[in-house]
């Protein structure tokens, strides 16, 4: 009796899950028709919303702010004077396209009278001057662009003693126009409000002209790392 009923619910399991699996659905499709399908047609795989989300965020223009640190220095006579500067400038511009800024400026320099003077009588000089000017880019790719910029403003030397009176260059002490102009190359970072750019610029500084003995051509240069930000 025992093995009787053993054999009977065995017989009732077998044909139990040989029911369900004839009800479950079949799958006629291999992997080779699955790869033979069209690539619209196929599982779409999860995209990451937020690194989406960064990459496709456009760069505006906008407020520009601005600064450099570099070095500033002389072509004309007045190295004789003075070594190259420490510099560093400001500026604040509007970009009405990301192809057009216009923009002002502000900047400082410290050197001193090293070039003329024996050491014990070299006098610090502190440059400041102030401007304005316009700017063209290019860009070359997404994140890297090349700009020219054009600019007048003013520009003077603080020292003390009217040192550079007597070393004839009177007008250096008192405020005199500049016209310069200036190159780059801008390198936008991940962060769409930040750029790095690398730059060099001469100009014409007329109160650094000798004021006596030979004609003088009161040239400058600068060159600088700028750290830029777009709000």
């Amino acid at each position: 009796m025992g093995k009787s009923a053993v054999i009977l619910i065995g017989g009732v399991l077998l044909f139990a899950a040989d029911a369900s699996a004839a009800d479950e659905p079949q799958l006629d499709i291999t992997p080779q028709q699955i790869l033979a399908q069209p690539t619209s047609e196929r599982e779409a795989p999860a995209r990451d919303e937020a690194t989406e989300g960064l990459q496709v965020r456009p760069r505006r223009p906008g407020l520009v702010l601005e600064s450099t640190l570099g070095v500033l220095g002389f072509a004309g006579n007045f190295r004789h004077v003075a070594p190259p500067a420490y510099w560093v400038r400001g500026q604040i511009g509007y970009e009405f396209t990301r192809g057009v800024m216009v923009y002002v400026d502000g900047e400082a320099g410290w050197t001193d009278t090293s070039e003329s003077l024996e050491e014990a009588d070299t006098l610090p000089v502190v440059l400041w001057g102030f401007g304005g000017g316009l700017r063209g880019t290019v860009h070359a790719s997404e994140r890297i662009a090349v700009y020219l910029q054009g600019e007048i403003g003013a520009l003077a030397a603080d020292v003390k003693h009217d040192e550079l009176t007597v070393l004839g260059f009177r007008n250096a002490e008192s405020i005199n126009p500049s016209a310069g102009a200036r190159i780059g190359i801008e390198w936008y970072q991940m962060d769409r409000h930040l750029a790095l750019a690398l730059s060099g610029g001469a100009r014409y500084a007329e109160g650094f002209a000798r004021v006596v003995g030979p004609t003088d051509l009161p040239l400058m240069w600068d060159a600088g790392l700028s750290l830029r930000y777009t709000f």
